[in-house]
């Protein structure tokens, strides 16, 4: 409940609780009512014969988003800081891969990456193709998480840190470093559930995932509703619990607290 209600809202527990107990209701009683109008019984006994299957599908889930978040971290800060470089030739090169990979879907470059770009270079691991293309789509996002943050500073406390002679590296680690913690984290975290959801897109080519696990379970019984309900619930075992994590970052790193 605290990834809706924040500090600032005023609401006491009770009346907060109540309220997201009726929504939750409602919500539920209208999914059934139109579960039932189309004559759809949900069946999850399925989910006991594959536990073994559906437990790999998580596994591998969780492993691609941790793989690819480390790695789009180092390239989103380096694209970040190529962005304000005094070589053309790289701040051009910096804002080209930005504006592409953010003016294209994901589903365009996974194919072009995985049956072309993977393909001339000889990468034959899927799971390591996986990780290069979330990465690289993430990549473009967070530099300009980054960028952003940056230009947010405010210039007066650099020239005051100089003009009390700090060094470059006293500004970097005791000035610049903890205000570009406090302002990127939050989207940072944010950017994390994003990425577990893009990496359901990894089964159009066959990475053995949380998705083409539930796609080939619902192939065997031909239960696609229910098979597909289970899989929501089990990306939002991930993403709930890093939304409230998100939530939680920002009242922290808040300048009003």
């Amino acid at each position: 409940m605290g990834i809706f209600i924040s500090e600032s809202d005023n609401i006491s527990p009770f009346i907060a609780a109540f309220n997201m107990l009726l929504l939750s209701f409602i919500i539920v009683a209208l999914f059934w009512l139109a579960v039932f109008r189309i004559g759809v019984v949900l069946d999850f006994s399925f989910v006991l014969p594959f536990k073994g299957r559906l437990l790999d599908g998580y596994l591998m889930t969780v492993k691609l988003s941790v793989a690819s978040l480390l790695l789009s971290l180092i390239i989103g800060i380096v694209c970040a800081v190529l962005q304000s470089s005094k070589v053309l030739m790289l701040r051009y090169f910096s804002k080209m891969y930005v504006a592409l990979i953010r003016g294209t879907p994901l589903i365009m470059q996974i194919y072009l990456f995985f049956y072309i770009v993977s393909t001339a270079v000889g990468i034959e691991s899927r799971f390591i193709a996986g990780v290069l293309i979330l990465s690289i789509f993430q990549g473009a996002y967070i530099a300009e998480i980054i960028r952003g943050s940056l230009l947010s500073m405010d210039g007066t406390q650099l020239e005051a840190a100089k003009a009390v002679g700090f060094t470059k590296r006293q500004i970097t680690t005791l000035i610049i470093l903890p205000q570009l913690t406090a302002r990127t984290l939050p989207a940072l975290t944010g950017q994390f559930a994003s990425l577990i959801k893009d990496s359901s897109l990894l089964s159009v080519i066959a990475i053995i995932e949380l998705t083409q696990t539930m796609r080939e379970i619902s192939a065997l019984n031909l239960n696609l509703l229910g098979c597909f309900l289970f899989l929501g619930i089990l990306y939002l075992s991930l993403t709930l619990p890093i939304s409230y994590i998100s939530k939680r970052l920002e009242q922290r790193f808040s300048y009003e607290n």
